[in-house]
């Protein structure tokens, strides 16, 4: 591994004079490697970015080695666990990627109800290992979402009103910090640092492993979506607003506006038609769960119910096949309160005009045992919010969408303006406002979090990401404003 590095054309002649990084045991991969554009594609395929080099780590050690020497060469630093987030910040230009991809091992413990995940894992990994023992916590909607991403700044998922948020399970994490020191953070070790993962991102160090606490769940669980067409928009919302209001802890639900995508399981006349789409999932007894949902599944005769028994691990990777890897996206988001009558009409008058047959608005329900957690109580902010909206303009290579659907969600994001109510930290895309940082968090939540940034990376490091800036002049200026 000491091949010379060379500049391309146009690009930065800062570098290290040899490829080679000592301790290292992982993969190196420079711009002339022929697998150096597979190493720098993340999820979001609209994310066009050339990193100067891709550490792909299989260790802790590597995590060490790579972040020291990026520190020694002056080299700009992007960490890389799933590479899902839709801003892209999983890769930089002409610095390096930490890259932990091939650190994908899951451990359980079904005794004490633990398991231990390394910062590659995807949660379809996490699930896997998991649910052969019957046990989850609360991940993603898509199998192929990162851990650490979807962690470190809070996770959304089918189990958040009945298990908490992911950083809500979230009982240890070992941490790589600015200065190359490895740490353990909990409740007990370093707890500042342990309280800003829960929600602050990746602006604190390099996650290696996690370690959750897990609940008892499946593997047949009662999911599934139901469908109505989209002129009904507004009285299935109307109906879905009062059946949620006392609905139990253990059913989750998302409210998707699009096209009916076509997946085998939906008839084929319904393919690309506009539908309201509620997807459930009840984290309890099957029995309990009929019962819970049947008020919903008789709401106007809904087009299509797939609603039934079926293995946890199918149904959280059911949606995989509408968000490939490679499209393009571009995302606006925003809390919101419980749905008014005027809410209600905003959303049904702008989901469904979106050019792409792709594009949608997906629609989270909160509360539950997210908004029990103190405000403060963990990084993540905004707890008391109804509803999470990401507004979703998706695009496939060579399709002619990407100005009238990012015109779409900025459009209807603008119209919702008067709702908003915070935002989710992973939702945030790649050309926001610096300020709506702050909106993730809240204020108190957010000066704390500049506080703990101080103590752990005081030359802002790790800045490649919704950067939380520490106080301090001589902090590096963040570069994840530009546009996508």
């Amino acid at each position: 591994m000491a091949t010379p590095m060379t500049a391309e054309p146009g690009r930065s002649s800062r570098q290290p004079d040899l490829v080679e990084i000592k301790g290292f045991r992982g993969r190196l991969i420079g711009c002339d490697h022929a697998g150096y554009d597979i190493a720098r594609a993340v999820w979001n395929g609209a994310v066009e970015r050339h990193p100067r080099l891709i550490a792909q780590c299989i260790g802790t050690a590597d995590v060490v080695a790579a972040l020291r020497f990026a520190r020694d060469h002056d080299l700009e630093i992007a960490v890389r666990g799933g590479g899902h987030n839709v801003a892209g910040t999983a890769v930089c230009d002409d610095g390096l990627v930490i890259d932990l991809w091939a650190m994908r091992a899951v451990r359980v413990d079904p005794v004490h109800r633990r398991a231990w995940v390394q910062g590659g894992a995807l949660w379809g990994d996490v699930d896997h290992e998991t649910q052969m023992h019957g046990l989850a916590t609360t991940g993603g909607i898509v199998s192929h979402t990162g851990v650490a991403g979807l962690t470190l700044g809070g996770g959304v998922g089918w189990l958040m009103r009945k298990h908490g948020l992911t950083v809500d399970n979230l009982l240890a994490a070992n941490v790589v910090t600015a200065d190359g020191e490895l740490l353990r953070a909990s409740e007990s070790e370093h707890p500042d640092l342990f309280w800003a993962l829960r929600g602050g991102g990746g602006n604190f160090g390099v996650v290696t492993s996690f370690e959750f606490g897990l609940h008892p769940l499946g593997p047949i669980v009662l999911a599934g979506p139901l469908f109505w067409d989209a002129s009904e928009a507004r009285q299935v919302l109307r109906f879905y607003r009062d059946f949620i209001r006392n609905a139990a802890d253990e059913l989750g639900t998302v409210v998707r506006f699009g096209t009916a995508p076509p997946l085998p399981v939906i008839p084929p006349e319904l393919h690309w038609r506009p539908v309201v789409m509620i997807g459930t999932c009840y984290a309890g007894r099957i029995e309990d769960g009929e019962r819970a949902l049947a008020p919903l599944r008789g709401c106007r005769a809904p087009l299509l119910d797939l609603v039934g028994p079926t293995p946890y691990v199918g149904f959280q990777s059911a949606l995989d096949s509408t968000v490939v890897h490679g499209w393009s996206y571009y995302w606006k988001s925003t809390h919101l309160p419980e749905l008014s009558d005027e809410l209600i009409d905003v959303i049904a008058g702008h989901a469904f005009s979106s050019a792409s047959p792709r594009s949608y608005a997906a629609m989270f329900h909160l509360k539950g045992a997210v908004s029990r957690v103190a405000e403060g109580g963990t990084a993540f902010g905004n707890r008391q919010a109804s509803h999470a909206i990401t507004l979703d303009a998706v695009w496939r290579p060579g399709e002619d969408f990407a100005a009238r659907d990012t015109a779409w969600a900025k459009g209807f994001f603008a119209a919702l303006g008067r709702f908003r109510e915070g935002v989710y930290v992973n939702f945030l895309g790649g050309d926001e406002d610096p300020g709506r940082v702050r909106e993730a968090y809240g204020d108190r939540v957010y000066d704390r979090l500049v506080d703990v940034k101080a103590r752990y990376d005081p030359d802002n490091v790790f800045h490649h990401n919704q950067n939380i800036r520490p106080r301090s002049s001589h902090a590096t200026t963040s570069r994840t404003t530009d546009s996508l």
